[in-house]
Order: structure tokens, then sequence, then C-alpha cells
């Protein structure tokens, strides 16, 4: 039975080569489109997976409650982890952790500059990553050790196993010992690290982080098998009221939990409480995934249900002949399966075709796991799904036929047929015009994001960072690199002026509220900042090496001037950190974190020598890499032992958009699929509109009808279908992508020209797609159009 039915099938394929290829291509698109999707999802959610602990993991996080407001994020105090272990019980291990560094290794005449930072003794006992070479319990338990990836050892030594015992000299300030050797730290791991040293060496560097007032780090803790989460969670919340002597009614701190697995895809914040983050991406296009499938079933259907009147008289017979409807439903379902799996087939040829360009725009190394059963498994059953899906309704449909009316010639469709058919159509229409009006406001919220004036130029600007003897030598540094040619401005800050995140709540003024504790962002930088910056200064000065006294001068952008309230501000007193010195300058808000936040008050102090941070250079425009050559000269020359790694100011700050960058080229492609498969469908549609008119086009031909009204008469039907499907998705595509604006506190508008160019491609390009076929038809031979009857 199955062999003749996959026999009628093949014969029907062969038979409408034209629709064959439209379902088919339709489908194969739909299906390679959603397997992308799943295959980036499925990557997305198998982020720090890996961990055998994963239940048990958890990072810290503060919920820090200022005034009337809350603000929360992962940054803790460094000394949080011993002291949590040693007070809560049900915490088997704890580490502070900071492992997005980038420091200069040397061995012999081999220097390199890798990426890690710093974790407690407790690091590796509590997270999965392998050791090739060495134990956990011994990775990283004296103050001089280091484990480092395999990667690092065989750059290094040539192999794991030489490595351990050795020595690698850090920062060309000390010698470290390999106590372990991991390996490479896989892709779909939050953290990117090559080595990891120990965290003692990390407080040593940074005295500051002693103290618990004061934030940065990361804690990560691992409870005791059988441990409830929300018992420890009640447990650690005040747990810092004791340590954090800084609290007050104005201003206290909690601690509270998240597991460690969902910190990638759940890291936002809002009021304090987790909202979400690169989840909202996985849901929007999980949902695009099943949009487009849906519009590839939808244009299935439709053009099943259009060639019916083809097969009507095959039905008929077969009924007459004794076929029960039960026995039409498998043939017709059987030949969706069939079209289904050629498509699936096609579709896994054009993945591999296309995964290598997917993962060069996302930034993955997703691969089709051929050998995995279960891979195998969800591609059978979503062509089984997607067969029973779009040939359901067919089915039904079509086995439905009354013998007698179809061997008459009598077939008409009925009315409830035909607008289920047009009501598809729309549906699809309505996917496709909400995934353009998407693709325009996402794109347009990107463009801004891009050629927003963040109130500094942030071209021809780059950062140098301070390492070795740099911080030391810096004036000597700057004289020779402003003599050198295109180099235009020389200073110094300790944070990037893109991510500036340290904040702190000890700054006081004249006339403050005692009752109120209000936090400031802040940094310190050189002389020349706001020149080299091209910053606009509202009121005051620079921080300039002619005011002896700026070692106690202060800058502060607007937003600060708004709390410190003074009316004359240039010269008042201002206590930074116990420190009593006086505004030299007030500056126009700028921005110096990501557009997803609104403008902080900022303090900016002295720090010309502290052997930290970055230089910041503004090269001359065309002049640039001539610059960097001499810089790099200027480098090696007073930095022998360190390795020149400029980066660039508008690089670093495309940096904080990538994933709005990469989500804007998969709308991109997303839509212009959606709209290309919906015009497969709407092509047929088409064709087969025109064949089942074509003695009344023959005859409205002879009577004398125009080219141009019977291109008129065939596309009418499908504008109306399209502009119903542009009032239905407006309002939907408005209320979800507003949803999505909101997440940024600078943002484009949405104005309602987006929707009204969204509505008319929808409608050239419906227009343009039925148009061959339309004017095909108006260009036919009235006489044979006649002699069809």
């Amino acid at each position: 039975m199955i062999k003749n039915y996959l026999k009628v099938a093949f014969r029907n394929l062969k038979k409408n080569k034209a629709f064959s290829f439209i379902n088919i291509m339709g489908l194969a698109l739909g299906m390679t489109c959603s397997l992308l999707i799943l295959l980036w999802v499925r990557d997305e959610k198998s982020v720090d997976d890996f961990h055998v602990n994963k239940d048990r993991l958890f990072m810290i996080y503060e919920r820090q409650y200022i005034d009337k407001t809350i603000d929360a994020g992962y940054y803790t105090p460094g000394v949080l982890a011993n002291e949590i272990k040693r007070m809560t019980p049900e915490i088997e291990y704890a580490s502070n952790g900071s492992l997005d560094e980038r420091y200069t290794f040397q061995v012999g005449d081999k220097i390199i500059k890798e990426q890690g930072g710093y974790a407690d003794s407790d690091y590796f006992k509590m997270f999965s990553y392998p050791l090739i070479e060495g134990k956990p319990a011994t990775a990283l338990n004296t103050p001089l050790s280091i484990a480092i990836s395999e990667k690092m050892a065989k750059s290094f030594f040539g192999s794991a196993a030489i490595a351990i015992g050795k020595t690698l000299r850090y920062e060309n300030m000390k010698d470290l010992k390999v106590t372990a050797v991991f390996a490479d730290v896989p892709d779909n791991s939050f953290q990117k690290f090559d080595f990891v040293i120990n965290w003692f060496e990390y407080l040593v560097q940074n005295s500051w982080a002693k103290e618990w007032g004061n934030n940065g780090p990361q804690t990560y803790i691992m409870l005791k098998p059988g441990t409830n989460q929300v018992l420890v969670e009640s447990k650690i919340k005040k747990f810092l009221d004791n340590y954090n002597k800084e609290q007050s009614a104005s201003f206290r701190v909690e601690l509270g939990m998240q597991h460690y697995s969902d910190v990638y895809l759940n890291s936002n914040f809002k009021n304090g409480a987790i909202t979400g983050g690169r989840i909202e991406y996985v849901r929007l296009f999980s949902v695009v995934a099943i949009f487009i499938l849906l519009i590839a079933c939808i244009n299935f259907m439709n053009l099943t249900t259009a060639r019916s009147a083809k097969r009507a008289k095959e039905i008929g017979v077969r009924k007459v002949a004794g076929a029960v409807r039960t026995v039409i439903m498998r043939q017709f379902l059987t030949e969706a399966m069939l079209i289904t799996s050629i498509a699936v087939a096609i579709a896994l040829v054009l993945l591999a075709i296309l995964l290598p360009s997917f993962n060069q725009l996302t930034g993955k190394q997703i691969t089709l796991p051929y050998n995995n059963v279960y891979c195998w498994f969800s591609i059978a059953c979503l062509t089984i799904v997607t067969g029973l899906l779009s040939g359901s309704y067919p089915a039904l449909f079509l086995s439905s036929f009354k013998p007698i009316t179809v061997l008459k010639g009598t077939l008409k469709f009925s009315n409830s047929a035909t607008v289920f058919r047009k009501g598809l159509v729309v549906f699809q229409f309505v996917l496709s015009i909400f995934l353009i009006i998407g693709t325009i406001i996402i794109s347009k919220q990107v463009n801004y994001i891009q050629n927003i004036n963040l109130g500094y130029d942030r071209g021809n600007l780059v950062y140098i960072p301070i390492e070795g003897d740099l911080g030391k030598q810096f004036n000597v540094f700057k004289q020779t690199a402003l003599n050198a040619p295109g180099v235009k401005d020389v200073s110094r800050i300790i944070e990037v002026p893109t991510n500036i995140g340290s904040n702190t709540g000890g700054v006081q003024w004249v006339g403050k509220d005692p009752n109120s504790s209000p936090m400031f962002s802040q940094t310190g930088t050189g002389y020349d900042f706001v020149k080299t910056m091209n910053l606009k200064l509202m009121s005051g000065r620079d921080l300039s090496k002619d005011f002896p006294t700026d070692s106690a001068g202060y800058l502060i952008n607007e937003s600060a001037l708004k709390i410190i309230n003074y009316k004359d501000p240039v010269g008042k007193s201002l206590t930074f950190w116990d420190k009593k010195g006086t505004i030299v300058g007030v500056l126009k808000d700028f921005h110096f974190s990501s557009l997803h936040d609104p403008i902080k008050p900022l303090v900016i102090r002295l720090a010309e020598t502290v052997n930290y941070g970055n230089i910041l250079v503004r090269t001359e425009a065309g002049k640039t890499k001539q610059a960097l050559a001499d810089l790099e000269k200027i480098c090696k020359q007073l930095n022998p032992k360190f390795p020149f790694t400029p980066r660039f100011a508008d690089e670093e700050y495309q940096k904080l958009y990538k994933s709005e960058q990469v989500v804007s080229k998969l709308s991109d492609g997303f839509a212009f699929l959606a709209i290309f498969i919906s015009c497969l469908g709407l092509l047929g549609l088409a064709m087969f509109t025109s064949e089942q008119r074509t003695k009344e086009i023959g005859v409205r031909k002879v009577l004398g009808a125009s080219i141009a009204s019977l291109f008129f008469l065939l596309s009418r039907e499908f504008i109306v279908l399209v502009m119903i499907a542009m009032a239905i998705a407006a309002p939907l595509a408005w209320f979800a992508l507003d949803s999505w604006l909101n997440a940024f506190a600078y943002k484009t508008t949405v104005g309602w020209w987006i929707f009204a160019l969204a509505g008319i491609m929808a409608i050239i390009i419906a227009l343009a797609t039925v148009s061959f076929q339309a004017i095909k038809a108006a260009l036919a031979n009235p006489v044979k159009s006649l002699r069809t009857e």
C-alpha cells in the first residue's frame, strides 16, 4: 500500500513540476532557516551547562538600596568568598574571581599576552574545567601558583606535561609556578581564559579590594549536596550588615544568589531583580523560527488545496472504486511526508553550505552533530511534525469531495474553503510584515547607536594599556609621542572611556543631606584629559599641570552637579574618599557606558602617577597608521618586555552592542527569507488563479478589456489580502518592538512612516510576485483560452 502511495506521489510531483518546485523549495528554505535558528538557540542554552555541579553552583550579586533607587550587579567585595564560606556551613566551596584581564607572560625570549585572571584555591574544585596535569586540590594552593590552558602550555613549553613545575615571568614583575594545566576552555563557556592566578596576588595588586565597602570582583559559591537554596539565600541576604560599615538608613546592601549556568542568558537587573538579558533574543528567534516554518507550511496548504481541482476526478474515481476517506487521507499525507522529506534533505545540504557564514556572523562555532543520535531524532521529529502540519488540512479537504459532484465536472469551492485559504495568505503576510517592521526598527536603533553623539569624539582615539614601566615613564612617553607626526594629544585614564564602571558613595560637599547617600561613577585621569577626549566644558577648565593644587582638583559632569546642587560650582569644595579638594570644571554629560543605561553622575580625579590604566592618544585624521608605527617604536624603547597592543575607541564602543548588531543582521536575513517564502506561495496562487480564470480572461479580451484592466483584475485580490495583513501586523509589531526599545535608556523614535514603509514594501513585493503571471495571462491569445471549453 505504501509503495503504491509513493508511486502516485512521485507521478504527481513529475506531472506538476512548477508547483512541486515551489512547494519543495518553500519548505526547504523554511526548514533551513528554522534549523539555523534552532542550532543557535541550542548553542546559547548550552553555555555553562557542562559543569557537573551546575545545580549547586551560584554567582553572588549585590542589591544596593540607595535613597529611593535600587541598583544591582555582580560586583562584590574582594574578600567575600572566604568569609561567606567560613560563616555559612551550607557552602562547600567559594571563590572570588576576576577573569577578564589581559596580562603579559615571558619564558626565555618568548613574550605572549593572554587573557585570564585570578581566582581562589577552590575554583577548580567547583567548576568542571578538566585538568590535564595537576589536581584541583593543589592547582592554586600557593600565593605564586598559576594554572594555564593546554594551548598556553604548548605555546611556552611544547606540552602540558613539561609545563608542570616550570615558571612564567608575569608582567615582568614576578615568577609564577605552573601547578596545573587545564583543557582549553570550551566555546560554550561564558568566561574565556587561558590562565588563572591565585587570588592572593589580586589582593596584592589591588589593595582596595580588601575593603568591604569596595566592589569589583565576582564571587562564586557551591552548596553542599542536598542544601536548600532558599534557606541559604535567606541566610546570606543581610550578610554584609556586619562588615560594610558604610551602610546607613539611606544606603544598605543585600546579597542574592543566581545559578551560575543562568547568568549568561539572564544578567539584566531592574529595580534589583533579575529581568532577563540574552534570553530575550533566544525567545525572539525561537518565535521567528516557528514563524518561518509556519509560513512554509501555509504555502504547502494553500498550493495543495488550490490545485485540488486538478485531482478532483482522481479522487472521485477512487471513491467510486471503493476507497474510503481514511485511505485517501493517508495518500495525501504520504505525499506531504515525501515532499517534506525531500525538503529536509535539501535543507541539510543548504545548512552545511550556510553554517560557516552563519558562524562568522554570530561569532559562534556551531556544527551540525551528524554523529549524534539525538540530532537525527530531532530532525526526524521536525520532518514528521512539518509533514503532518502542512499535509493535514489538504488531506482533510481533498478527501471530503463527493464522487458524484466531481465526476459530473461541477466541482465548486465552498465559501468556507476560499475564506480559509485567503485567511492563510493573510496570516502568512502578517508574519512577514511583522518581520519587515522589526527589521526596520532594529536596524534604525543599531544605526542610532552607531551614530549618536556620545559627547566626545571616539574617532582617531587610541587606547594603549599601561604595563610594566610605562606608567613610571608616562611623562617621557607623552613628550616623545607629542613630537611624533600624526599625534595630536595624549592623556591617560584608569578605565576605558566606553566602560567606566567603578562606583562610590564616598563623595561629600557643603550642604549635603546627611540622610542621603547618592552613588557616583568615578575614575582617575591625567592632565589634558578633556582636550584629548574632545569633551565639552560647561564651566571651568581641564585638569592641568600648570595648577599644582589640581592634585586635589575634581571634574564633575552635569548629572553630578544636579545632585551636588552648587549654583557656581567652580572653586567650590568637594571631598572625595576623604580627600578634600575643589571642583575645577563641569563637563557636559557624555556617555561612558552602554546606552542601555542612563548617564550617571561622574567625578573625575587626578591619577597622573598610578602605574596602571590606559594611555589615551588622539591622532590626526588620516595619519593614524603612521602615528601607530611611531607609538609602537616609543613603547618598545620604553617598555621592551611588553608587546604593543593598541585598541581603538570606536571598536571598543562597537563591542558594547555586539548582540544588537548580530540581531540586526540576523533579522535582515530572516525577514528576507520570510518574504521570499511567502512570495513563492503567492506566485503559486497567482498561477492557479490565472488557470482557473482562463475562459473569463479570454471573454474579457474579446470584449475589449485592456492589459492594464486584466492585470488589475488578477492582482486586486492579493493586494487586498496584503493590506488586511498590514492592518493586523502593524499594532502587533509596535507593541513587541516598543518593549524591546524600552531596554535602552537612549533610543530611536518609532514614527508612523516605518509602518507605512513596511506596508508599501509588502504591496510592492506582492505586486512584483504576481505581476509576471498576471501579465502573462493578460497577454495570452483569447482564441486559445476560449478553446479550453
